[in-house]
């Protein structure tokens, strides 16, 4: 980290102002060669003119910001111009800085990767930063802003240091078994490493909410042609996303729409018409409507009215124990009474009226937030995390069975490594290109 860096750290495109970082031991000279000053005072935003040194021509009046190492980013000095954000002005600054000795255009994520190795923050919580500029919900934001904010970084660092705990005392049982140690300490390692395990285990079994949050819901609309399922796509994503028309069999491929359904991200996909077909290309259509339905989070099955209570064979076959059905077109047969399926409610609705769709969408909704809302609680976002985890448990469950106590306390050493592998406690040069590599070039 010898170099000082910069980067743009706001989007590119036409705005009122652009943030250029600088982080680094030159910082403060690039200041001064910009400026002909020194930096201002820390966190006091002061207006400078910025000048080219060669030419001494204005690249641009705007405010600079000083954070002096280590109460800053990454823990480095930084600078941060705020320049207006013409394509010309940035040009012209970082050409500038360009020329500097030792000064160079950051790499993607450097910023955040120097924060990481300076200890101003874990894995998981630069991994929460990455999700929290990635944001598109609020409850992604939620999620994210949990994580940056360290709450999944010191469960696990609590479950470490727990475990090199109940590591020391067995390993003092080993190495001082002559000596006068108090009874039942390697017994009461055991016990707290068995219930260590129980605790990272209910911690798996989180059905996927955080990962699938972080990811978005998968949903696919299903049913069989002609029933709606296209409406119910533009209905939910508040276009026309979908070609609607009254000839059965519109829609012959997936259509993926990202929608934002109450905060919660959901891809919902239109699919063909579920029917028996001699058509080659519907036919294709079908079976990819069929894998799909196999692979998504939630079915919303579209019932037509115009033919309930009768259900074709191959509709039948999509509709599982999960499945949220829906029954479409009462506006041109009203529905009698409560309809239901197998003891299940089916909701009635007409999307060309509207009657009943609030109380669907309110369905799908709650579905939604059933799948993926963990609550307040530190939750799994990558499946890095869940690798690492079920490699602890597979050693802590080694080490309760192992017949000699050398070989439990080297597989508690293992889980002890897993662990500090999520929050880069140990051993965490391999990872820091695959964590970092997805961030923008100004983080």
């Amino acid at each position: 980290m010898a170099d000082t860096i910069f980067a743009l750290a706001s989007g590119r495109g036409r705005a009122g102002i652009a943030v250029l970082r600088l982080s680094g031991s030159r910082a403060a000279e690039a200041v001064r060669v910009l400026t002909g000053r020194v930096p201002p005072p820390p966190r006091r935003a002061a207006l400078r003119e910025f000048r080219d040194p060669a030419s001494g021509e204005i690249l641009d009046r705007g405010l600079l910001l000083w954070f002096a190492a280590p109460r800053s980013y990454t823990g480095e000095d930084v600078a941060e111009l705020h320049l207006h954000a013409g394509l010309a002005v940035i040009e012209s600054v970082a050409g500038v800085l360009s020329k500097i000795d030792d000064l160079r255009p950051a790499e993607p994520g450097e910023f955040t990767r120097r924060a990481f190795l300076n200890g101003k923050m874990d894995l998981t919580a630069a991994e929460g930063l990455a999700d929290l500029v990635a944001a598109e919900t609020a409850a992604q934001r939620r999620q994210a802003l949990r994580q940056m904010d360290g709450a999944l970084g010191r469960l696990y660092e609590d479950w470490r240091q727990r475990l090199v705990r109940s590591m020391a005392h067995l390993e003092a049982a080993i190495d001082f078994a002559d000596e006068d140690l108090p009874a039942g300490v390697a017994e009461a390692a055991r016990a707290a490493v068995a219930e260590l395990e129980r605790e990272i285990r209910r911690h798996l079994a989180d059905g996927n909410r955080g990962e699938r949050l972080r990811d978005g819901v998968s949903a696919a609309i299903l049913g069989p042609p002609n029933a709606g399922k296209s409406t119910l796509l533009n209905r939910l994503s508040r276009r026309d996303a979908a070609i609607v028309s009254p000839i059965a069999g519109t829609t012959r491929d997936v259509i993926d729409i990202d929608i934002d359904l109450d905060g919660y991200p959901v891809r919902v996909a239109d699919t063909a018409g579920l029917r028996r077909t001699g058509d080659e290309i519907e036919a294709e259509g079908v079976r990819r409507a069929r894998k799909r339905a196999a692979s998504a989070d939630l079915k919303i099955v579209v019932l037509d009215a115009t033919s309930w209570p009768y259900i074709d064979a191959a509709t039948r076959e999509a509709i599982g124990p999960d499945a949220l059905l829906l029954l479409n077109k009462i506006d041109l047969k009203p529905a009698s009474g409560q309809p239901s399926f197998d003891g299940r409610t089916v909701l009635p609705m007409s999307l060309v009226t509207g009657e009943g769709f609030a109380a669907a969408r309110r369905a799908i909704a709650d579905r939604v937030r059933v799948l993926a809302d963990a609550g307040d609680a530190p939750v799994l976002t990558r499946a890095r995390h869940r690798a690492a985890l079920e490699a602890a448990t597979a050693a802590l469950a080694r080490s309760a069975v192992a017949v000699l106590p050398e070989l439990a306390a080297e597989d508690l050493r293992l889980a002890a490594r897993e662990l500090g592998r999520i929050t880069g406690r140990v051993e965490v040069e391999e990872l820091l290109d695959v964590i970092f590599r997805d961030f923008c070039i100004g983080k």
